[in-house]
């Protein structure tokens, strides 16, 4: 039986299945009741059987495995010149991290009986989607900007999906499909109400900045790492922040490795904007590097106005002692060239969080013995 949903806000508890609110009626994004979590001590790496991927980790999910490629455990390689280590998430079946919410998301929509999902994207979570919901056997809607690279559109396309191509910025995109999952123009219902915004016959979101199930999959990015570090934290990541679904995966793995006893402590996080879109940033007062042109939009994958769980955001950089700042474009090409000269092909978004890196060492925020892991989000082969 799928696990249940649950508003940490307001205690109330949905049953699964394909029609079940992708929100709760009080507004709140909603989490699984379950909360699973193994027993003992973990293996040492080098007796781990990886051969699942990171489904490795299946004791920690509140869900089956039904559509995977094996993805996951994704290199974290020495990165000298900038004195940290890379984890290079670009090197998943789709070229982004986002495979690590697709395999999770589908199995859902699988173990729910779901016969068509829909996503908004900027291009690597539907990309993501798409694919996955392909091999699951699924139809899906894929709503994405309408200058969106010509690259990931194909990505989309050619899995069968069918692209929806939206007018407007990021957040009109996201309208557009919550239109077509609801039926109507999305709205928050008042709390005195409690109707939840259901999901109708027109296909069951699989959204990456709402959906559980996805961030259930990006919080394996917390486990690969300590089980790669022997089982030990971290002292700072540094992550880039659009909806957050990494930065909040590996907050939400760390606190469940603490929550079992397996490793103690938690990494800092330190968050990376884009300066064209940097909510969390201007909600802590923080600074940004290279503002005086901000209104380019180099790393399009973090083009988001209003993240959807900002509050979670906001807690997760409290609790860990964190931070976020914005990241120019100058700054952000300066990284991209020299990761591409290193031998890391990726993306523009993915150097955002390189170039914050060089700026919190440039502030005095990180030790010249801290250990500092940086995720490498996306491939470069998606910018053709």
């Amino acid at each position: 039986m799928p696990a249940a949903l649950h508003c940490p806000a307001c205690d109330r508890v949905y049953d699964p299945g394909p029609d079940e609110p992708w929100r709760c009626g009080c507004g709140h994004a909603l989490e699984f009741e379950a909360r699973p979590r193994p027993q003992g001590e973990p293996l040492p790496l080098h007796q781990l059987d990886t051969s699942d991927g990171l489904w490795t980790f299946f004791e920690f999910l509140p869900i089956e495995n039904h559509v995977t490629f094996h993805e996951g455990f994704t290199p974290l390689v020495d990165a000298p010149e900038w004195d940290a280590q890379f984890k290079l998430e670009y090197v998943f079946p789709t070229g982004s991290f986002k495979d690590r919410g697709a395999t999770t998301t589908l199995s859902r929509a699988v173990s729910l009986g779901v016969e068509k999902v829909i996503e908004d994207s900027s291009g690597n979570a539907g990309a993501a989607i798409a694919t996955y919901a392909a091999r699951a056997g699924l139809e899906a809607d894929i709503y994405v900007p309408a200058d969106v690279t010509q690259s990931k559109l194909m990505a989309i396309q050619r899995t069968g999906a069918r692209p929806v191509r939206i007018d407007g910025d990021r957040q009109a995109v996201t309208a557009a499909c919550l239109e077509a999952v609801e039926g109507e123009a999305p709205q928050i219902p008042d709390a005195e109400r409690g109707a939840a915004p259901r999901q109708t016959g027109a296909g069951w979101y699989a959204s990456h900045a709402w959906n559980p199930a996805f961030y259930a999959g990006t919080m394996t990015f917390a486990f690969e790492i300590a089980a790669q570090q022997g089982w030990t934290v971290p002292d700072a990541l540094v992550l880039p922040i659009g909806h957050g679904t990494l930065f909040l995966g590996a907050y939400r793995g760390f606190s469940l490795l603490n929550e079992a006893g397996i490793v103690d402590g938690m990494p800092r996080l330190l968050g990376a904007q884009s300066a064209g879109n940097a909510p969390i940033v201007d909600e802590l007062g923080g600074r940004t590097v290279a503002e005086d042109d901000a209104d380019t939009d180099i790393a399009d994958g973090i083009q988001i106005a209003e993240p959807a769980r900002k509050a979670e955001i906001l807690e997760a950089i409290a609790e860990t002692d964190g931070d976020a700042i914005a990241v120019g474009p100058d700054p952000t090409e300066s990284a991209l060239d020299r990761l591409h000269r290193g031998g890391f092909y990726v993306e523009p978004t993915c150097a955002v969080a390189p170039a914050a890196l060089e700026a919190y060492r440039d502030a005095g925020m990180l030790d010249d013995d801290d250990t500092v892991v940086v995720p490498l989000t996306g491939s470069g082969l998606k910018t053709l």
